[in-house]
């Protein structure tokens, strides 16, 4: 489809190289959001001692990443994962749409921080203090709900 709407005025012997490369970009990005999403179902668990000290720690920005942090097979993990994301996507309908904008752009979107302040139209210094206050609170949340950070 991308081809079609992008590229239709190309000449057909550019079209095989384009599809290649449209093809390549799309895996990547796909691979890239899962690995993403499996990383910020975790980010509880990597939970700063003081992170009420400093407003500026960014979490998600200093989650070692796992070389094994695509999920298993195994059926009980899938589902305990199911119920984790369930739990979370809960958790985001309760916070203010500021912060569940901010959250969602930057860690489920992977946008950087400057890119996710273009898009809701604000300061570098607010994103990051909106995604600071979403993790704090999805985290009180998910402790309340008993999962263990």
């Amino acid at each position: 489809m991308k081809l079609t709407e992008k590229y239709a005025d190309k000449s057909p012997e550019e079209l095989p190289l384009l599809f290649q490369r449209i093809l390549q970009n799309t895996i990547r990005d796909y691979y890239r959001r899962q690995k993403s999403r499996s990383i910020w179902i975790a980010l509880f668990s990597a939970f700063a001692p003081n992170h009420d000290e400093n407003e500026d720690y960014d979490l998600l920005e200093n989650l070692p990443i796992s070389k094994d942090s695509n999920p298993g097979s195994d059926p009980y993990t899938q589902f305990e994962q199911s119920q984790l994301i369930n739990l979370i996507e809960k958790a985001l309908e309760t916070l203010p749409a500021r912060q569940r904008e901010a959250f969602l752009l930057r860690y489920w979107e992977e946008m950087d921080v400057s890119e996710t302040a273009k898009v809701m139209g604000c300061s570098e210094g607010s994103v990051k203090t909106h995604c600071s206050r979403a993790v704090h609170a999805l985290a009180t949340i998910l402790k309340k709900e008993g999962v263990k950070l």
